[in-house]
């Protein structure tokens, strides 16, 4: 785009990258800081382990249901208000479970929680592709970033409040935050049509809606399935990685829990250079099939290490798995640069999001069970080697710029 059909990032659309980005703040909150304080609220609120297993799985199912439920949803309510719906419903869950008085309702209001995070992973793609359509890579870098720092923040604070102040008051910090997401985005649907007004004004692509029901027909669209693919080798990866690691290398690189724990940290710090940089770097590249290249060499590495030396460098294979995740930044970005309109977002997002997370809930699972079966972990980190390895095609296929909407033309053209 041009630099003078550019607009000031805030101009007229302030409430938007506000509500943005307190949104995004919020969307791990939910996954992050009840894991830490586990022990601590077994004391008050008798937890079994099915009961844990089932707040463990809970994420990526909720989240599969929000992208499988979204974009029929955001037809009849608007992005705008679905997204209030969204953050209202992370807000009542989060406190409701602060006030639990016992499992049923710890876990009721868990999911509940996490449906309104799943929501907002789905909508935060199109809204910003409608107000910030000259501005999706630093917009996307913004709420990146964001994620993956709400995805720390909890792990670090959850703990040293709950020792003060108790579990629930540990839980109820992240009720206060997400009421203030709300503010914004009851101002943003307010002032919606100036904003727009804007946004369209300084956007060259053709904003023509798509025709609705387009996620019926996704499935059709090899830009569709790449996107997706490239999501679930990250999302694959990832939730394997913070289920099993630190027992593996215990286990494989004899080091102690607390070193363990070390690494997983490590792990997780990883991803914060990818948000940062990849949506930037993608924007400049004509072929971005190079970085999605780049990951899966990086997830492969890191996978083969731990497999073949572990005691050797183990630090060094945790960061290359842990950088090879910036695909799901790059999946971010790819779902609105890949799409022609608002409705085309939405549908892809809700697709790439809902299929997903689905694959990505049976990760830990597929991973314990061959361990089980072998008896030992090569099996385990042979099969993440393979899914490392599914990004290939992908990166084949979204080499070329091509549109989500194109591919559904082309698909029905006689």
């Amino acid at each position: 785009m041009p630099a003078d059909r550019r607009l000031p990032l805030w101009a007229g659309r302030t409430a938007a990258l506000l509500g943005v980005a307190l949104v995004a703040l919020n969307l791990r909150t939910i996954v992050a800081a009840l894991s830490p304080i586990l022990n601590l609220v077994e004391r008050d609120v008798p937890l079994s382990p099915v009961v844990i297993g089932i707040v463990g799985a809970a994420p990526p199912l909720m989240f599969a249901l929000a992208g499988l439920v979204t974009p029929r949803l955001s037809r009849r309510l608007g992005l705008e208000w679905l997204l209030l719906v969204a953050v209202g419903l992370m807000a009542v869950g989060q406190l409701a479970r602060a006030l639990a008085p016992g499992s049923a309702v710890l876990v009721i209001s868990t999911a509940l929680a996490l449906l309104g995070a799943g929501i907002g992973n789905v909508l935060l793609p199109p809204l910003v592709k409608r107000y910030f359509p000259d501005r999706l890579t630093q917009v996307t870098t913004v709420y990146a970033v964001l994620i993956a720092f709400s995805t720390a923040l909890p792990a670090l604070a959850a703990v040293p409040v709950a020792t003060n102040f108790g579990w629930r008051a540990s839980l109820a910090v992240w009720f206060v935050l997400a009421l203030t997401a709300i503010v914004p985005w009851l101002v943003a649907s307010r002032s919606r049509s100036r904003a727009l007004q804007l946004a369209r004004d300084s956007d060259e692509e053709d904003t023509v809606e798509a025709e609705p029901a387009l996620e019926a027909t996704l499935f059709r669209s090899p830009v569709a399935w790449a996107v997706m693919i490239i999501f679930c080798v990250s999302a694959f990866n990832v939730y394997a990685g913070f289920a099993w690691f630190p027992i593996l290398l215990v286990q494989t690189a004899h080091v102690t829990p607390a070193e363990a724990g070390s690494l997983l940290a490590l792990y997780a710090i990883t991803g914060f250079p990818g948000a940062l940089f990849v949506p930037a770097i993608a924007a400049r590249l004509k072929n971005v099939g190079i970085l999605i290249y780049v990951a899966a060499a990086l997830l492969l590495a890191g996978d083969v290490g731990i497999l073949l030396v572990p005691s050797i460098a183990t630090a060094l294979w945790v960061i290359l798995a842990g950088i090879g995740g910036f695909l799901f930044p790059l999946s971010l970005l790819l779902i609105n640069q890949r799409t022609r309109t608002h409705t085309g977002s939405v549908a892809l997002s809700g697709f790439v999001q809902g299929v997903g997370y689905i694959i990505a809930a049976a990760s830990p699972l597929a991973f314990g069970i061959l361990h089980q079966v072998s008896g030992g972990w090569t099996l385990s980190l042979l099969m993440l080697a393979a899914v490392s390895l599914a990004a290939i095609p992908a990166a084949i296929i979204l080499r070329h710029h091509r549109y989500l909407e194109d591919d559904l033309a082309r698909r029905v053209r006689p």
